[in-house]
């Protein structure tokens, strides 16, 4: 979802008419209408399974291509742009033969992409890596993943006094994405006593996660509770977050290969286990380039808080992975990705074939 707010956010909205199409029940209706864009909701269901439940997504599927016929012929789309979930299976299926791009949002294509990417004009990705998911005829652009516009701008000072936070010293920013990961947060609580003497923490906890969190809290003295703030989310103080932090811990979702390097946030990165392998492969391409190190979900509550210490006292090691998570940066992919819409947008010649 936000890798397509993104990329809109850098095109001529007055020359652009938008139609945003989702899955029934999903999430992002509510943050694709507070951007200003029509929303369409369809049915969708998962491309893998057996049994009972692989049946109920063939069913999902069947219902969601004929409602993504109806939406393409009535609004007769110029372009199609990806960025995966169910629901791209039918609307990709639908729109086959029409102008198509898909932006991968993780180094390795999740199914719903790989099974429309035949129908692609151009797929663009996050890395070279991708590469080798695809067969060579197939058009693969390197963009780099696309940030919201809205992250950018804020300076360490600024960002750090907007939480609170005293930008002198070492800060520490810990989140799980919207949902937030409990095992991460009580890692993190349990370690609170050992970590707070040393930086501040700043602790994004996820919406459905914040209260186990605070109820897992322990006693933490008056000077120590000063340096530590949490949110369940942050919307537009995302950005002041990343900007005022020295390291990060957090899982490797797609956003992790734009956000970190753009910011230059070294990170300890803790793989959703049993999700495929799509934030595995995240993490290894950022920490083999030394951006990053990983530390397994198993480990977090033993080895959390040592990990955290020993690289911001490691003052050498921490600006050596921020450098090398900064050479990872693309600043330009939305732009990017926005030209590559604007071609396959582009009025053909006479004549000419896709």
């Amino acid at each position: 979802m936000y890798p397509a707010l993104a990329v809109l956010q850098t095109l001529d909205k007055a020359t652009l008419e938008v139609l945003w199409v989702g899955g029934e029940g999903g999430m992002e209706a509510g943050l694709v209408q507070r951007a200003g864009l029509p929303f369409v909701a369809i049915p969708a269901g998962q491309v893998v399974g057996v049994g009972l439940r692989g049946l109920l997504g063939l069913f999902q599927l069947g219902r969601g291509y004929f409602a993504a016929r109806k939406l393409v012929r009535q609004f007769q789309p110029d372009v199609l742009f990806f960025t995966g979930g169910f629901v791209s299976v039918p609307v990709g299926l639908a729109g086959r033969g029409r102008p198509m791009a898909l932006c991968l949002p993780d180094i390795e294509p999740a199914r719903a992409l790989k099974l429309i990417a035949p129908h692609a004009s151009v797929v663009a990705a996050p890395a070279e890596e991708s590469k080798r998911y695809f067969p060579p005829d197939q058009r693969v652009e390197v963009t780099g993943y696309p940030v919201r516009p809205d992250l950018i701008g804020w300076a360490r000072d600024t960002a750090a006094r907007e939480f609170g936070l005293d930008p002198a010293t070492p800060t520490l920013l810990v989140f799980g994405g919207s949902k937030g990961s409990r095992a991460i947060n009580l890692a993190l609580v349990k370690g609170l006593p050992g970590l707070l003497p040393h930086m501040q923490v700043l602790h994004v906890t996820g919406e459905t996660t914040w209260d186990e969190t605070r109820a897992a809290m322990p006693a933490l003295t008056e000077e120590l509770q000063t340096r530590y703030k949490a949110f369940p989310y942050l919307h537009e103080q995302m950005g002041a977050a990343l900007a005022c932090a020295d390291l990060a811990v957090c899982r490797a979702g797609a956003s992790t290969l734009g956000e970190l390097p753009l910011f230059g946030l070294p990170a300890i990165l803790v793989p959703l286990p049993h999700f495929w392998r799509y934030q595995q492969v995240n993490a290894e391409y950022l920490a083999d380039r030394g951006g990053a190190v990983i530390l397994a979900d198993a480990d977090l509550e033993d080895k959390l808080t040592a990990t955290v210490l020993d690289l911001m006292h490691n003052k050498h090691t921490l600006h050596a992975m921020q450098t090398a998570m900064q050479a990872l940066a693309r600043p330009q992919a939305a732009e990017t990705i926005a030209g590559l819409l604007r071609q396959l947008g582009a009025p053909r010649p006479s004549g000419a074939t896709k």
